[in-house]
């Protein structure tokens, strides 16, 4: 991992409402490294998602800035891609087809036959090969989800965010995607951020955990996760990882005010 690509610096953000404005982060300040993987957790209704639209320039802070490979974010960026909870393939086009659509509005050198190889390739590295030509609806959930990823990585972005993409899919699908995520990192280098409302995923998947404190957001701890190669579900059941795991859970439950902040040390 190299220095900061991606640099949140002092972020404010209110929603305009009929009652007033309604504060969601606060003085929120984020750097994640290049080639860096981070998972953002956090109560539910936190920013977490509003921080991904300011990632990605959807939005704008109401102060503070987002700078992105050193420079600040003002608009939509090409350099990221996104993958959601809702794949949203279009059913009147093929899966390679559904893959190759933002090529079809990103500018890109590759030519028509380099982009659909591309395209096969990354099917192929989710375990879709053979399923090129078939409609959306002839996938289950999990395989209309490792499309979408493939739709968010054809342009070859810089940065990957990714708001809550397994969190509607059964624990084994799930798990198998974790595994997909990181062979899929390893073969298409990408920065990464990811919300997740799952502790486990958040420890598997990345190798930085922000947890971001009630409503309205900022950091309240962070935790660094040390890597060795690609990690294996067995993982999961070490002792480190239970630490791991406690010590989120408790940091989640000071964040939604069911534990006091002092008892964090202990």
């Amino acid at each position: 991992m190299g220095e900061a690509l991606i640099d949140i610096k002092g972020v404010t953000h209110a929603y305009a409402t009929e009652a007033g404005p309604l504060p969601v982060l606060d003085n929120l300040n984020i750097s994640v490294p290049e080639g860096g993987f981070v998972a953002v957790v956090g109560p539910s209704g936190c920013g977490k998602s509003t921080l991904t639209r300011l990632i990605a320039g959807l939005m704008k802070p109401d102060t503070g800035e987002v700078w992105l490979h050193g420079e600040r974010v003002k608009s939509p960026r090409s350099t990221v891609g996104m993958a959601f909870q809702n794949p949203v393939l279009l059913e009147w086009r093929t899966i390679l087809k559904n893959v190759m659509l933002p090529l079809e509005i990103v500018s890109t050198p590759m030519s028509k036959r380099e982009q659909e190889e591309r395209a096969r390739h990354l099917l192929e590295l989710v375990g879709l090969k053979g399923f090129e030509d078939k409609r959306p609806s002839e996938l289950s959930g999990g395989m209309r989800q490792r499309a979408s990823l493939c739709r968010s990585l054809i342009h070859k972005p810089e940065v990957l965010i990714l708001d809550e993409p397994f969190g509607a899919l059964d624990a084994f699908t799930r798990e198998d995607l974790w595994q997909t995520m990181h062979r899929l990192k390893a073969e298409e280098p990408f920065t990464g951020v990811l919300i997740t409302h799952d502790l486990r995923e958040s420890i598997f998947l990345a190798d930085q955990v922000v947890v971001l404190s009630g409503r309205p957001a900022t950091t309240q701890y962070v935790m660094d996760i040390p890597r060795e190669g690609i990690p294996t579900l067995d993982d999961l059941y070490t002792p480190e990882a239970a630490d791991r795991l406690n010590i989120l859970r408790h940091q989640i439950e000071i964040a939604q005010g069911r534990a006091p902040a002092e008892e964090a040390a202990e």
